[in-house]
């Protein structure tokens, strides 16, 4: 069984060669996370570390790629990598079954990897994670806020301060600008610049599918294409 065989015919080989070999740290496996996982592993990314702290929820079946009826109360990241390597058995895949914030964060160096991938949404921990990748050697792509969203076709890539509508990322930079901290150096950004739904809507930050799996699949494309464009 060739898993990469369609994938090499478009790359080629000495591309196919370079995904085996790339080593992605990707936080958060939850609705943008999951779908962003699952599309870099299928296209060839080698070797992906996964962190994530919390358990699959009957209210993550509506857009989580993780979630089923069958492993509610299970460890998000644990049944992620299982799934990914019913997948592509030969992929090396780590799950860390932990919240990334400042107290834990020593216990990851992000210059043992090739790209960053930040899919989580506290504040704080947010934060935290862009200032650490982006003094690191690693290249770091952020999703901002994926909730309230409707239309896919809103859904942008752009620098972290050109990022237009997204209360998420306003929140980011009224913080940074607050404490004098900022990130070493620029990173894209996956976001949506639709309006919020306000009228007649709950205040909760309702989710769908498509929403999520689109920024989560626009991440696993600046990876992609970035290792593509860029020997």
């Amino acid at each position: 069984m060739n898993t990469f065989e369609r994938t090499s015919q478009l790359i080629g080989e000495d591309n196919m060669l370079r995904l085996q070999r790339t080593k992605v740290i990707l936080f958060g496996v939850g609705g943008v996370g999951g779908w962003c996982a699952e599309a870099l592993v299928r296209s060839g990314i080698g070797h992906l570390t996964m962190v994530d702290f919390d358990v699959v929820s009957d209210t993550n079946l509506n857009r989580q790629l993780v979630a089923t009826a069958a492993n509610v109360g299970q460890p998000k990241v644990i049944e992620m990598r299982q799934r990914l390597l019913s997948i592509v058995p030969e992929a090396d895949i780590v799950a860390v079954n932990t919240k990334y914030s400042e107290a834990t964060a020593s216990a990851f160096c992000f210059d043992d990897y090739d790209y960053v991938i930040d899919a989580i949404d506290t504040l704080d921990c947010k934060l935290h994670l862009i200032m650490r990748a982006t003094e690191s050697s690693a290249t770091l792509f952020s999703s901002m806020g994926a909730g309230r969203k409707l239309h896919a076709d809103r859904i942008r890539v752009a620098e972290f301060w050109k990022v237009q509508g997204c209360p998420l990322a306003r929140a980011l930079r009224d913080r940074m600008k607050r404490t004098h901290c900022f990130p070493a150096r620029h990173f894209q950004c996956v976001y949506s610049d639709e309006i919020a739904l306000r009228e007649g809507i709950p205040v909760r930050q309702g989710t769908l599918a498509h929403i999520v799996g689109t920024f989560g699949f626009r991440l696993a494309d600046l990876v992609l294409n970035d290792i593509l464009t860029h020997p």
